[in-house]
């Protein structure tokens, strides 16, 4: 039975995560590239002046930047105002205003330049007057629509540089930090959420300074600049237009509402459609298996119509904005010319002048209705600044302690008394001792969730132990460079991951600098020597998704071959065979062989056949280690041990 839409709303616009350790769970949006978007900060002003920051050093095109606004925007009202001396001109009326008399002026002096060469071409004075006239201005039209074209350009090409520079910092910025977060961080925070802040937030935080920013800001300029010379032409008229600035805030405030409201649900809605698109395209085996199509047809018809009801009302009322607001203006308009139509008859005002007022009347809407409409985007950048700050602001790791030792290690490994817990209240590991000599290998076996994986977390100090010691050759872990004494820990894990890459790049991903030779050698150790050769392009074979063209066996081998390349002297080999087949677990079991060979090594298995060798096994449950010894030992003992090997007692 198909989910119903508050089900499906429920389960894909948010979820909870929360990883087999006991972490505490994280909630967040779904949808990859639509998480995250959205939203109001929390700290506006602390928000905006980290992003200032990021801004300092290119202060200087940021003013250049104000000032080609200055220059576009005075050259356009310049440029419009311009047209009041050519029509009084042409219909023979004086000009009544001090700008239409200046710039008559500055028209006259291009005039008597062209009077000798235009004038005797015409019989008719009058014609001949006007077009000499109609010339000049458009001469000067000319000059001055260009200073705007070329401030115009150099103010979007500067800005352009600056945002893009400013992204690249906070790019970088972020990037850089999540290489110096805890392993804490990521098992508490989703792929997708950490990856939205790269994409959607960034992107975001892009627009706003590309655009958003430049139409606020030109939208303020332009606003104040069309208002000086409304005045400076009719005051009256002028006071007739900003009486319905009121009524263009409430109107586009009152829509805009609706609107924001329509949108954060259409992005909630694509949210879970993404999410389920995302979910349903992954599990498509399983899917099939169980013969679910017809069930998931149901459920994504649910949610893609919610989606479509949504997006019709956040663009319905997105799309009457500009109508309702042009119609307004149209009104605005309509009262302006009346009554300057009146002022002509009673004061002499002219129609040149009437006419570019009722010109700069229309115009005047547009900055209000641009700024409104740019503010939601502000807002939404600046909660995107916020989360990405959020990351940057998140605790790294530990500092090393000053004079942190990096002496050679050789692999005695002690843990004494060592009690741990995720979170305060959940304790995953209870007094645990145990120590592991130099070549030995050690051997966790038990339930899922005893605290097998965890213990090998803390000798690599992915987590910081909150009561006992673990020390390596005799030193707490603690006092070790935390680099160097991962450099000195290698891992093969169950779940493998390779790069894109080739095979060659992939294995020596375990040392930068190994040579191609002892690469091979690697790939040897691990028995991948020949499944490689037997590749077309050998071991320069491009590896993609993760050398999805590579079988998990095969997968594993590359990894096995990167840890033997490492040389470090403690091997952790954490479930490393339990995804693969029989056949091949004795084929990676024999290159594990030749890896362990002189390592101090650390083994967690499912699968009790790959321990038996072990100098040492540790039984595990609820944290604690309930039994050790060899293997004939823990059989002798007939416990827990004998009941898992001997299949009397399965392994949960």
């Amino acid at each position: 039975m198909a989910r119903n839409l508050e089900q499906l709303q429920k389960q894909y616009n948010t979820y909870a995560f929360k990883d087999k350790k006991g972490m505490m769970p994280v909630r967040g949006p779904r949808g990859g590239r639509n998480q995250g978007m959205g939203g109001k900060p929390k700290d506006t002003k602390k928000t905006i002046k980290r992003l200032i920051g990021y801004l300092v050093p290119y202060k200087f095109r940021l003013i250049f930047v104000v000032f080609t606004m200055l220059l576009s925007t005075v050259t356009s009202l310049i440029g419009s105002f311009m047209l009041a001396p050519i029509l009084n001109k042409i219909v023979n009326k004086p000009n009544t205003g001090a700008l239409a008399t200046k710039a008559d002026e500055v028209i006259s002096k291009f005039y008597d330049i062209f009077k000798p060469v235009i004038y005797p071409l015409f019989h008719n004075p009058r014609t001949a007057d006007i077009l000499m006239y109609i010339v000049s201005a458009l001469i000067v039209l000319g000059t001055v629509y260009f200073i705007g074209i070329i401030s115009l350009y150099l103010q979007n090409r500067i800005m352009i540089t600056v945002s893009q520079g400013v992204l690249e910092k906070l790019r970088k910025d972020l990037f850089e930090k999540l290489q110096k977060l805890p392993i804490k961080y990521f098992d508490t925070h989703p792929t997708g959420e950490v990856m939205s802040r790269f994409t959607n937030d960034v992107d975001i935080i892009g627009t706003m300074l590309d655009s958003s920013l430049l139409n606020i800001i030109s939208g303020a300029i332009t606003l104040v600049g069309t208002f000086v010379f409304m005045l400076t032409t009719n005051w009256v008229l002028t006071l007739i237009t900003v009486a319905f600035i009121p009524v263009f805030i409430f109107g586009g405030g009152r829509i805009a509402k609706y609107s924001r409201k329509y949108y954060s649900g259409q992005q909630a809605a694509l949210g879970a459609v993404n999410g389920y698109i995302e979910e349903t395209v992954a599990g498509q085996k399983v899917i099939k298996v169980f013969t679910r199509e017809s069930e998931c047809i149901n459920e994504f018809e649910t949610l893609n119509g919610d989606l479509r009801n949504k997006q019709f009302m956040a663009q319905f009322f997105g799309g009457i904005m500009g109508p309702i607001m042009g119609n307004m203006g149209q009104v605005s308009y309509a009262l302006t010319v009346g009554i300057g139509g009146v002022l002509m008859c009673m004061t002499g005002f002219s129609v040149g002048e009437l006419t570019v007022f009722a010109q700069y009347s229309r115009q005047f809407s547009f900055p209000i209705n641009n700024i409104s409409m740019q503010v939601t985007s502000i807002f939404s950048a600046l909660a995107g600044a916020e989360r990405v700050f959020a990351v940057m602001d998140s605790d790294p790791e530990v500092l090393d302690m000053p004079n942190a030792v990096t002496s050679e290690i050789k692999g005695d490994v002690i843990f004494k008394n060592v009690t741990f817990g995720y979170v305060p209240e959940k304790t995953v590991l209870k007094n645990i001792s145990l120590y592991a000599h130099p070549g030995q290998k050690i051997a966790f076996v038990g339930s899922t969730g005893a605290g097998k994986t965890t213990v090998t977390n803390l000798l690599n100090r992915f987590y910081d132990i909150e009561q006992g010691e673990i020390t390596v050759d005799g030193i707490p872990v603690k006092n070790y460079e935390r680099s160097y004494l991962r450099k000195n820990i290698t891992m093969v894990l169950q779940d493998t991951h390779l790069f894109t890459g080739t095979i060659m790049e992939n294995i020596r991903y375990g040392r930068l600098d190994a040579t191609d030779e002892e690469v091979i050698q690697a790939a040897m150790t691990a028995s991948a020597h020949s499944f490689i050769m037997r590749l077309s392009e050998g071991y320069q074979t491009m590896l993609e998704g993760d050398g999805s063209n590579l079988s998990q066996g095969q997968r594993q081998l590359i990894n096995i071959a990167r840890a033997a390349l490492s040389k470090a002297p403690i091997l952790v080999l954490d479930e490393a065979t339990s995804s693969v087949d029989t056949r091949t677990e004795r084929h990676i079991e024999r290159g594990m062989d030749r890896l362990m060979t002189n390592r101090t090594t650390f083994i967690i298995a499912h699968r009790l056949s790959t321990v038996r060798n072990s100098n040492a096994i540790m039984v595990l449950e609820k944290g604690e280690i309930i039994e050790r010894g060899t293997h004939d030992q823990l059989l002798e003992m007939k416990g827990r041990y004998y009941e898992l090997y001997t299949g009397l007692k399965e392994l949960d």
